[in-house]
């Protein structure tokens, strides 16, 4: 897609072949932007795969998810993180002597606690005879973190992983300069005073410029915004559809809290401060005051603003993962059932937020599935723009036909299945911990709206995208005791 995704919104005529092609779909004047009804429980067939370990998720929580800057603004990663353990460990009852193996997902690095799942398993008290390690994938890691889990269980070396994520927006490393770091790192080696003397002598006052971490792909040097600005125009999606998608998130956001719909949130008993027991992020706004912002990556042109992006967030998330043997023989009544999963890549330049469209088909065609039999769809909110551009690609035959190599379109997920109790642009978005949040909010709307099929999707950057289905057939493990 690549001509098609290198127009400008200068260039870009609202009557381009594109726009007429990708037309607008109005979210104001349909009922889709309501809260959904909870659906009626149907019976369909079971994705158990003979012969191979059924995998569970138990149970699963976050801390709540709060905007860089506020509240968790004095902590370090690993103290988010083990709060989410520790909150996992209260909500499951789970001894921590069960647990094989703890993986955590992260994307900016402290670099004091470089592997963040150990450090916060020893602080909240798992054996340090139980191993960790942490994985990085952007936005997708936790998601990361729990495949890895999935695939250490399916593989038989383990029962039961612990895997979750984490970010702390509010405290990033940021560098000297890479002149300063060479001077100070030669400064070390210097063994005596005329050298010592002679490294200071070529000091400038530009080596003082601090190296803040890259907001940008490394491989084609240009910002998400950016990417996600010019796929909004390549798709024809106007500032104000983009708009209207910010509120309907927002709203029902607002409404599942409310609600006490969010149950995957724990209170966090910040040292020195107050308990904090829900996201602060969530802000329904109105359609006029969203209007007067400016753009915010491609100016005057661009149509991606503050208000239907997501915002830099601070937070945490882990869930508990079982093989289901395990878990029925512990009195658990496992809340999901992880039946398959892929990834894939595209071009980062042209594609970098399109994975979803490219990665649903797969999925569902491993699974055995078409769109009509899932249930509950949870897709990551980066932008406005990127998930209503998914939406458009996913529902053209003729871009499943061009550069899909398909012949027909997958469809595209109706909105009302579609994140029904808001997403990242109103919860928030700890790149590390968001993977975790998408799976417990599917699971737990399964269970809420009486559906069986759940479909988990998440771009990141590198033009990555991760997608899981869950099943949600729990009924027939009723007579089982359910610790807690």
């Amino acid at each position: 897609m690549t001509s098609l995704l290198t127009y400008t919104f200068k260039s870009l005529p609202s009557t381009s072949k594109w726009a007429l092609r990708f037309s607008l779909r109005p979210l104001s004047s349909s009922s889709q932007l309501q809260a959904a009804a909870a659906v009626q429980t149907k019976s369909k067939k079971t994705l158990a795969k003979p012969n191979i370990r059924n995998i569970v998720v138990v149970d699963g929580v976050r801390i709540p998810f709060l905007q860089s800057g506020t509240s968790y603004k004095e902590l370090m990663p690993h103290d988010l993180a083990r709060a989410a353990l520790l909150g996992l460990l209260h909500r499951t009852s789970v001894p921590k002597d069960v647990v094989d193996y703890l993986v955590f997902g992260t994307v900016i690095q402290e670099v004091k606690t470089s592997n963040v799942a150990r450090e916060a398993a020893l602080g909240a008290g798992f054996s340090d005879k139980t191993p960790a390690h942490t994985v990085t994938m952007a936005c997708i890691s936790s998601n990361q973190a729990m495949t890895t889990g999935v695939s250490l269980i399916a593989s038989g070396q383990f029962d039961v992983v612990v895997a979750g994520g984490v970010e702390l927006m509010s405290d990033i490393p940021i560098r000297h300069s890479r002149k300063m770091r060479k001077m100070m790192l030669d400064l070390n080696k210097a063994k005596t005073l005329g050298q010592r003397l002679s490294l200071i002598s070529k000091f400038r006052l530009n080596f003082l410029s601090p190296e803040l971490p890259a907001v940008a792909e490394f491989s084609t040097s240009e910002t998400m915004g950016h990417s996600a600005d010019r796929l909004a125009a390549a798709f024809a999606v106007s500032r104000s559809e983009q708009d209207e998608y910010a509120l309907r998130s927002h709203s029902l956001a607002k409404k599942a809290q409310d609600e006490g719909l969010l149950s995957d949130v724990v209170p966090f008993k910040v040292p020195g401060k107050d308990t904090v027991t829900q996201d602060n992020g969530i802000r329904p706004s109105s359609l006029e005051q969203m209007a007067k912002l400016k753009p915010a990556f491609i100016k005057p042109y661009g149509t991606v603003t503050a208000a239907n992006s997501s915002f830099l967030t601070d937070g945490a998330s882990a869930v508990l993962i079982m093989a289901e043997e395990k878990a029925l023989a512990m009195g658990y009544k496992p809340k999901a059932y992880l039946r398959d999963f892929t990834y894939v890549s595209q071009d980062p330049k042209d594609q970098l937020l399109l994975g979803p469209t490219y990665a649903t088909p797969k999925v569902l065609e491993k699974a055995g599935l078409t769109m009509n039999d899932i249930d509950a769809f949870e897709f990551h909110e980066a932008f406005s723009g990127q998930i209503l551009a998914n939406l458009k690609a996913m529902d053209s035959d003729w871009f499943a036909q061009n550069y899909m190599g398909r012949k027909a379109k997958v469809g595209s997920p109706p909105l009302e299945k579609f994140n029904n109790w808001g997403g990242s642009l109103s919860l928030g978005h700890p790149f590390g911990a968001t993977g975790c949040r998408l799976v417990m909010t599917a699971a737990n709307r399964l269970r809420k709206e009486g559906g069986q099929y759940g479909l988990v999707a998440a771009c990141a950057a590198g033009g990555q995208v991760l997608i899981h289905i869950y099943d949600e057939s729990y009924e027939k493990y009723k007579k089982y005791v359910v610790k807690n």
